[in-house]
């Protein structure tokens, strides 16, 4: 809860022993610059995006699956929580193999999820509601039922209708063999032998994540002609900016050779072999995209956005597609897969401010989305006390960042990682092809919990028969809607007071990071004229940086005492 600024109190709770506070910050800080001098003051560099995964967001019509209809019955939940804007992930016509992002038309919205009216619609009360909108788009591939990769298989080896994809002839007797040895990202070989229009096997085609989701050649100028339909299209509609998935991929090195460690995006999960992700050329696709918006920004003077899933090894080479021609932002991974330890959080903190920060854009910080374990479940550790006490801290230090933030939904419920569905219930492509639970998605897919004491929480309509799409654990009643907003110590209302101070603080939007000298197992920061924040990552209470109560805190903070797995804002008036 926000609490005014008061006169220092006592060292610390009866029978805690703790250092006497600080009462300012120590000299000397080390200064991390936030942006490049005389950067533009665009609404996306420090927005906050709520990530709507459709599908579990809110079933409108009562067959179990969210959809549009649900996602505008919604919105003033979003306003009220003080969001910037939302992020959609994928809407388009698709068979389902992968939830949407095995794509078999770029510009229509699959029925289950409603149409275009309704779409249109969402866009229009968006705007009402001064809520940005950004939607989903995947170029490095599309579904094995889009008509360019049906047109491919009749047409047979040597058509240019192959040529949009990465059709190969393959290795040993009769070509049994794939064309080289990499493997893809959700298991398996990342090739697929076709069967030919004769009944012979043929060729093989390419697909880095599933059999169902063919990537596309974008060596072929037809690939870049067709996305730029596909943009004009949905900017033609209004939207805001695009999240573009899988940004570092499109192009694979032209020879396609054999991979020195074939099974690396296999074993690890992510985009780290070197000959299918981040080759050189994808660079001038960005360029291309990042015209296309400011033609557009230039009619209407509406700044649009492009945000990118680049995963690459470092914020060096992440900063290479922000650069001032490139993408708008990317997504900064680090500290999402930072563990509960101070020295690698500001490691990676650091490194993303000082390269990002070069280019002109800001970071993007996300601490969770739809493909990873859920915040409270992650930084546990088995306790389940610590979860969401560590939680809650690294998402008000998130917050306190220079930069941007997207949320993903439920995060601000508290949700847990859902761990023990049936494996007949589970519908993740990567348990289908490995039979290993190790990576799966589905435990933070589960439909968001809204009212009520049982299942479907409110997340289908009064009287709806189907079941949600995946199940809700008796446990969600503890985490809907309903009663987090009912309880002023909820994460929801942590979330909120967050958002409301990082719109009303000059201290926040381009002021940058100076660290502070702080006890061990606490990092501490400055920003602009006073703002303070600090975390305690140790496992007892220590000594504050401000000797005031704080102005937000992720758990109870006595002044002068900054307790365990807590975090703290502070304005210091010295």
């Amino acid at each position: 809860m926000i609490t005014p600024t008061l006169p220092a109190g006592p060292a610390g709770p009866p029978g805690v022993s703790v250092p006497a506070p600080t009462t300012a910050p120590v000299s000397a800080p080390v200064v991390v610059p936030a942006s490049a001098p005389g950067a533009g003051q665009a609404w996306w560099r420090n927005a906050v995006i709520y990530q709507v995964y459709v599908r579990s967001f809110q079933d409108g019509d009562g067959d179990g699956i969210g959809d549009l209809a649900g996602v505008r019955e919604r919105l003033g939940y979003l306003r009220r929580l003080g969001v910037d804007g939302i992020w959609l992930n994928p809407f388009y016509v698709s068979p389902q193999r992968d939830h949407g992002y095995d794509i078999a038309d770029h510009c229509a919205v699959d029925p289950v999820y409603g149409d275009l009216a309704e779409f249109d619609a969402l866009v229009q009360e968006c705007r009402l509601l001064g809520l940005k909108l950004v939607v989903d788009t995947v170029p490095n591939h599309c579904s094995s039922q889009h008509p360019w990769f049906l047109a491919a298989l009749a047409a047979g080896p040597g058509s240019p209708e192959r040529a949009r994809f990465h059709f190969a002839d393959g290795r040993g007797p009769g070509g049994a063999l794939p064309p080289n040895n990499w493997r893809a990202m959700f298991g398996g070989p990342a090739w697929s032998r076709v069967t030919e229009s004769d009944g012979r096997p043929g060729q093989w085609y390419l697909h880095l994540f599933t059999p169902e989701q063919p990537d596309f050649n974008w060596r072929h100028p037809a690939v870049a002609e067709e996305f730029d339909r596909v943009l004009r299209f949905w900017l033609d509609r209004g939207v805001d900016g695009f999240r573009i998935d899988v940004a570092a991929g499109l192009f694979k090195h032209p020879q396609l050779p054999d991979s020195p460690d074939p099974d690396a995006d296999e074993r690890t999960r992510d985009s780290v072999n070197p000959l299918a992700w981040n080759q050189p050329e994808v660079h001038a696709v960005w360029r291309a995209w990042r015209a296309v918006c400011e033609e557009y920004t230039a009619k209407d003077g509406r700044d649009r956005l492009l945000v990118g899933e680049a995963s690459v090894p470092t914020p060096a080479e992440q900063a290479k597609y922000v650069r001032p021609d490139e993408l708008h932002q990317a997504f900064f991974f680090h500290l999402l897969h930072a563990p509960w330890d101070l020295d690698h959080f500001r490691t990676v903190i650091a490194g993303a401010l000082e390269d990002i920060a070069a280019t002109g854009s800001t970071v993007t910080w996300v601490l969770n989305n739809h493909d990873q374990v859920r915040t409270v479940t992650r930084f546990a550790g088995g306790d389940q006390v610590l979860g969401p006490a560590r939680a809650a801290a690294a998402a008000l230090l998130m917050l306190a960042l220079p930069g941007a933030a997207y949320l993903y939904q439920g995060e601000e419920l508290g949700l847990p990682e859902v761990t023990d569905l049936p494996d007949e219930l589970i519908t993740d492509p990567i348990f289908h092809r490995t039979r290993s639970r190790v990576g799966i998605r589905d435990g933070c897919r589960i439909p968001l919990p809204w009212s009520g004491g049982r299942a479907p929480f409110g997340f289908s309509p009064e009287g709806a028969t189907a079941h949600p799409w995946l199940p809700q654990p008796e446990h969600f009643a503890a985490h809907t809607v309903e009663r987090v907003l009912a309880d002023t110590g909820s994460f929801w209302h942590l979330y909120r007071e967050a958002l409301q101070l990082r719109r009303s603080l000059p201290q926040f939007g381009e002021a940058a990071v100076r660290w502070l000298e702080s006890p061990p197992g606490v990092l501490a920061f400055a920003r602009g004229e006073g703002f303070v924040c600090a975390v305690n990552f140790g496992d007892g209470p220590s000594p504050a940086p401000v000797a005031s109560a704080p102005l937000l805190a992720s758990g109870p903070c006595p002044p002068g005492v900054l307790p365990p797995a807590t975090a703290a804002w502070w304005i210091h008036r010295p």
